[in-house]
């Protein structure tokens, strides 16, 4: 065996396998402190410094701005009742003087598609700014950051007080900080929670501890939810659980904006004096001071390349810009850029998938707006009575017996006007006009009855109408039935 696999293992390779190998090129991450290592563990805590910066000031009022609008939505009122309430108990979401039922979903559908396409084109745009900007997790992730840096100090006090034994100054600050981050949780989650349920009800209910068991679930769940995912798992969340991290290169060009380390300007990196010239010393810009690192809040470095992990919320860019300044060099060795822009070359801010997103955003939103513009807020249900299709009463006549289920899907109190056509001579049974309260279902049992003789056949389609008085728009719905001869 051992001579068969000596001359095998000496026998040259003939041409053809030789082209059939493929090529390996060996990258080099040029050096910084982390080299050699995992520069990341998820069992890893990551310190995240603080920076300041225009980008992060920016984030900061976009921040302010967002949790101003989550808390102060549902306590906002409209025509006396909760002006956004997605009321999940009785099928009804309100938005404003819009009530959208079951029968609306398609409207919800055209939303939440539209705001699909709109992430992706403002992702194919300037990339990932969503997720460093406006997204839950990561405005939730930054305000429990700050409870620690007002509770524990800065990021080398925090790490230096995780590694101190235990004693009182730990117990206390430790607790202080999860205590503040309950409370913060709790106050979210019932916000949260007063998007589906009354705001004013539901708060007087917690604060007097009355819940249902099943509210105090729903508190429950969702304040440890953001306990838990704000608090502890922050960047593993973003790395390992939202999908957008991971199909999000799908939409990425070398046209699409996207924070960037200048690697041209920047390497090689090295320490040296204010007044040193780097040139002489064969160094780029990059003191490989390692600060870009330190305020990542998913703790990746930049300067390895473009990495799903990248948020795009620029602070390694805020960073890197105040020690060019300390420096005296230019600012933007890490910036918003593109990859042709790096290389040189002409930036195509017009291209064919931005067009073709744009006009996606275009069609879509017309048809959303012509969805809300015909939807007539009237709906109308017609069942027939099982027992009996048809039957003969005293005059001789034939009759069916329906019931009829109007629903106000608006926000007023609704006078209607009810008729039916198909049939000549007919004769209603019940009422013919009835008032409707606001975004309730009005319930009328009722027949009809027609002489035998204008019964050509069997079964007669007939039309039922409702129809909106005293209204400035018509407002007005049919509803096609059978009418019913007896055999």
């Amino acid at each position: 065996m051992r001579a068969n696999d000596q001359s095998s293992s000496s026998t040259k390779p003939d041409k053809a396998s030789v082209q059939q190998h493929i090529p390996i090129k060996n990258i080099k991450i040029h050096g910084s402190k982390n080299t050699g290592k995992e520069r990341y563990k998820p069992g890893d805590q990551i310190y995240v410094r603080k920076v300041s910066g225009f980008f992060q000031r920016l984030r900061q009022r976009m921040n302010l701005v967002y949790f101003a609008f989550f808390l102060i939505v549902p306590w906002l009122q409209f025509n006396g009742q909760q002006a956004v309430l997605f009321n999940i108990s009785e099928q009804r979401f309100t938005l404003w003087n819009l009530t959208l039922w079951p029968q609306d979903l398609t409207l919800l559908a055209w939303l939440f598609i539209l705001a699909a396409f709109l992430l992706f084109f403002v992702t194919t745009f300037v990339g990932r700014v969503w997720c460093g900007y406006m997204c839950p997790q990561t405005v939730w992730t930054f305000i429990f950051i700050w409870f620690e840096e007002k509770i524990e100090g800065t990021a080398n006090q925090r790490r230096k007080l995780d590694q101190q034994p235990i004693n009182a100054n730990k117990v206390i600050r430790k607790s202080t900080k999860h205590g503040a981050w309950l409370i913060f949780s709790l106050l979210t989650a019932v916000t949260f929670a007063g998007y589906f349920s009354p705001m004013q009800d539901l708060v007087v209910n917690v604060l007097t501890l009355e819940t249902s068991m099943t509210m105090a679930a729903i508190l429950a769940f969702f304040t440890f939810a953001t306990y838990g995912n704000a608090g502890w798992m922050r960047e593993t969340m973003c790395l390992h659980m939202c999908p957008y991290a991971r199909f999000q290169s799908a939409m990425f060009d070398k046209d699409t904006v996207t924070v960037t380390y200048d690697n041209i300007r920047g390497e090689s990196r090295g320490a040296r004096g204010r007044k040193q010239d780097p040139k002489a010393l064969g160094l780029g810009d990059c003191i490989d001071c390692n600060l870009c690192v330190d305020v990542c809040p998913t703790g990746i470095d930049i300067r390895n390349g473009l990495q799903y992990e990248c948020i795009n919320c620029g602070a390694c860019a805020d960073a890197c810009n105040g020690v060019m300044d300390k420096m005296r060099y230019p600012q933007g060795l890490i910036r918003y850029t593109t990859e042709h822009e790096l290389k040189g070359k002409t930036v195509n801010k017009v291209r064919s998938k931005l067009i073709g997103y744009a006009l996606l955003l275009v069609i879509m939103s017309t048809m959303l707006i012509l969805e809300i513009v015909n939807r007539v807020p009237l709906s109308l249900d017609i069942s027939r009575d099982r027992t009996e299709l048809a039957k003969e009463n005293f005059n001789g006549d034939i009759e069916n017996v329906y019931t009829l289920k109007i629903l106000n899907m608006s926000q007023t109190d609704n006078t209607y006007k009810l008729s039916v056509k198909g049939i000549n001579n007919t004769q209603w049974h019940g009422k013919q006009q009835v008032t409707v309260k606001a975004a309730t279902v009005y319930t009328l049992p009722m027949s009809i009855s027609v002489d035998p003789y204008e019964l050509e056949q069997y079964m007669t389609d007939i039309i039922f109408t409702v129809e909106q008085l005293g209204s400035d728009t018509e407002v007005k719905i049919e509803q096609e039935s059978r009418f019913f001869n007896k055999r």
